[in-house]
């Protein structure tokens, strides 16, 4: 019998390989036994390869990160944007579901199924296999092919609104994230006053930025990086949303930027070249990208710490807590600042 820390909420203990083809046969798919873990920390993925000679991607869901209802408005937002022709790879709809697995929750999408009983439980999906390569963000033409897959992707995130996803709230996100750090006793005690003091001028440049902007929000990607696009001959598609939020359009560009001020200024013409034909964008939100960079910084680290029960964290952060991580933490923070306020911003460059 596995213990109360194997069966937790950051436990994959149980999800054998027996327990990934199981959960597949029940919901329809049946395995030839060849299952490949991919790579992601924060949900556990397999991809199965089946009888019939095809394969597909299980991912087995994060105990406790997600409600059922915000992983269902995440599924219905890749069907709605699948039928608008916006490459997107969709959980499949599971139609099959045998004892022991129940489809999540109904009435939605049957696209969410919950494995229980001697496997433990464990909630997941399962979808088409799609490749691709990494985009050469060097190639002009491939930012302009890029900034038009994200507009025709905002184009759809504006038709309606989440109920249930989270909404991108820069100012309280910092807050929780700086909270959750200091309550759990992450900071070393000789970096808790550097570290704090990078937090606090990050707070107020991040409160600035978001008190004198009101940018409309929309349903996005939410964590758009260049690691989470795939590329093919055809052009961009992502398989996974599983940061999918509301917040405004600049969210899932500014990622894709790098370099010096006048590299990102040009970078995102031919982004924007791309993107405005399909969504119109509101430049003024180009004064948020270095605080949402702050935010992001800041938020990697009470991700980590979250997670810290989860044995693939220390493995992956070993220096996580440490004096010289906290340390070098603190720096990066005040360098960010010191690029915020001395940097153009994007708008003034264009």
């Amino acid at each position: 019998m596995l213990s109360p820390a194997q069966t937790g909420p950051h436990s994959y203990a149980d999800l054998t390989p027996s327990a990934v083809l199981d959960a597949l046969d029940a919901a329809g798919f049946r395995g030839d036994g060849r299952i490949l873990q991919l790579n992601s920390y924060e949900n556990r993925v397999f991809q199965v390869m089946l009888e019939a000679g095809d394969a597909v991607v299980a991912k087995f869901y994060r105990r406790a990160r997600w409600s059922d209802a915000q992983i269902v408005e995440e599924h219905a937002f890749a069907l709605e944007l699948a039928a608008a022709e916006v490459p997107v790879v969709a959980p499949c709809l599971l139609r099959d579901a045998a004892p022991g697995v129940r489809l999540l929750p109904s009435p939605g999408p049957a696209t969410l199924a919950l494995l229980a009983g001697g496997h433990g439980e464990h909630r997941y999906s399962i979808s088409q296999r799609r490749a691709g390569r990494s985009p050469e963000l060097e190639d002009d033409a491939v930012l302009v092919r890029l900034g038009g897959f994200i507009g025709r992707l905002h184009a759809v995130g504006g038709r309606h609104s989440f109920a249930h996803r989270r909404r991108l709230d820069a100012p309280r996100d910092a807050r929780e994230a700086i909270a959750l750090l200091d309550d759990g006793g992450f900071v070393s005690d000789n970096q808790r006053e550097s570290w704090a003091a990078a937090c606090d001028a990050a707070l107020a440049c991040i409160d600035a930025a978001f008190g004198n902007s009101q940018p409309r929000d929309i349903r996005l990607h939410g964590d758009c990086h260049p690691g989470n696009l795939l590329w093919r001959d055809s052009g961009a598609h992502v398989v996974d949303l599983d940061d999918a939020c509301t917040g405004p359009a600049v969210q899932d560009l500014w990622m894709l930027l790098s370099g010096e001020p006048e590299a990102q200024a040009a970078q995102l013409r031919h982004l924007l070249r791309g993107y405005t034909p399909f969504m119109d964008f509101d430049r003024t939100q180009l004064r948020l990208i270095e605080p949402l960079r702050l935010l992001r910084m800041i938020r990697h680290n009470a991700w980590v710490a979250q997670r810290w029960e989860d044995p693939a964290f220390p493995r992956a952060f070993p220096d996580f807590g440490s004096s010289g991580y906290w340390g070098q933490q603190a720096l990066q923070l005040q360098e960010q600042l010191r690029a915020a306020a001395e940097t153009p911003t994007l708008d003034a460059l264009l």
